[in-house]
């Protein structure tokens, strides 16, 4: 991967932006689907098939900052393709959204009530790369069932090829920062991490990647009132770049707690994804957080349909958004695809089509409305590829896409963006 120039963007200024978040064979999107045939399709009484899947969302918890965008992306989704309708008949697409409470053990029960319960052949979800783990490991796998992530970018979900995402795999970002850090002239850097699936596969792919020393490497518990004592132990070593992998809240207190101690002025800090979100800004001194850099995951801004995303998401909701939410919008326009593309409204049908309405070598679609004009003119789910509005999506044989990240910083206590990461 190397750093392309690009244009400075705002992708991300005015909406709480995320955090991320896995075996079987590859090729297998929901398992062997040979326990449980779903089929929540039905008609209403003017004669339309309305198709139901599921969705679970960080609805409240430590991660609903970053569930809202979802919800967001997702209704933008639903309007455009029930403008089109679904199936011969012109159906609507509905989606049950289940509350993780950003906990895996929550994660599992939503899971499960939209499986057992609900009977939905596919649903999407989840925010945290641990919930999106647990839901698959504990209630997918071997269900019949197809699981999407809108959000999840742990490495560990690539070891899982039946857990599907939209948004790409951190792996690439791990190894992007490893190189931006060192091109920013450190040899020493001390990494402080949330204590879950995607703060431990971050951490892990940026210390194998790092040309230097990574001096301090330890994780942090969520929700803590204080983190002091991992500070003071970071200040103790030598290090000149400190790297925070965690959540808005808890880089909330570290930030106060820094500034406090006046760290901050003796290091640089740097960043991931999920240390970008206005709350940390809104909740910490000014002057707290200038100079920090760091990688996020970014949408292509010069694309087409991903500009008439952003001007139909500012209009509805007066707001700019995230590419967190462009893989939200994927992630439902995908499954609408493999509706539109199975035999049959189960999850053994929308497992076999599934990929393929992603893959290059079909002609490219920028919309649900334009994959669909092809199917029903007979093509096959091989002669589609949807573009996504966060970018190719092209799901390989992990399930997982391509990657497009973008360099930002803290100046004058505001996001800015700049150079784009390619993967």
């Amino acid at each position: 991967m190397g750093l392309v120039a690009g244009m400075a963007g705002c992708l991300e200024d005015a909406e709480s932006t995320p955090t991320s978040g896995g075996g079987d064979t590859g090729g297998d999107s929901g398992g062997d689907a040979t326990e449980m045939e779903t089929d929540t399709e039905s008609e209403d009484s003017g004669g339309q098939s309305s198709y139901t899947i599921g969705m679970v969302d960080a609805l409240t918890g430590s991660l609903a900052p970053y569930g809202k965008r979802n919800q967001r992306g997702k209704d933008l989704a639903l309007a455009a393709i029930n403008d089109a309708g679904v199936g011969s008949d012109d159906g609507q697409l509905d989606i049950t959204v289940e509350d993780s409470e950003s906990s895996n053990q929550a994660g599992v029960t939503a899971a499960q009530k939209l499986v057992e319960q609900n009977g939905v052949p596919l649903f999407i979800g989840a925010v945290g790369s641990g919930v999106s783990i647990a839901m698959y490991d504990s209630v997918t796998q071997g269900a019949g069932v197809v699981q999407i992530s809108q959000n999840s970018t742990s490495p560990e979900l690539t070891s899982r090829p039946g857990l599907l995402r939209t948004s790409p795999s951190g792996s690439a970002k791990g190894k992007a920062l490893a190189q931006f850090i060192s091109d920013e002239g450190h040899d020493a850097v001390a990494v402080t991490w949330v204590n879950n699936d995607y703060g431990s596969g971050l951490s892990g792919v940026f210390a194998e990647s790092f040309e230097g020393d990574v001096v301090f490497n330890e994780p942090h518990d969520q929700g803590q009132s204080s983190y002091s004592g991992t500070l003071t132990k970071m200040a103790s070593t030598n290090a000149t770049a400190w790297l925070f992998l965690t959540y808005a809240n808890e880089m909330t207190v570290m930030a106060n707690e820094s500034f406090d101690q006046g760290y901050n002025t003796g290091v640089d800090y740097y960043g991931a994804e999920s240390t970008v979100a206005e709350e940390i800004l809104a909740n910490t001194p000014e002057g707290s957080l200038d100079g920090m850099k760091g990688i996020t995951e970014s949408a292509p801004a010069d694309q087409e349909n991903y500009q008439n995303f952003v001007s139909q998401f500012e209009s509805e909701y007066d707001q700019t958004p995230t590419v967190w939410a462009a893989y939200a919008y994927d992630a439902v326009t995908i499954a609408a695809l493999a509706i539109e593309a199975a035999d049959e409204f189960t999850g053994a049908a929308l497992n076999e089509v599934v990929r393929d309405v992603t893959r290059p070598e079909g002609q490219e679609v920028y919309s649900f409305e334009e994959g669909a004009s092809i199917l029903r003119d007979g093509g096959s789910p091989s002669d589609v590829n949807y573009e996504g509005v966060s970018g190719p999506v092209d799901l390989d044989e992990n399930g997982d896409p391509p990657g497009l990240y973008q360099v930002y910083s803290v100046q004058d206590h505001e996001y800015e963006y700049g150079d784009y990461v390619t993967s």
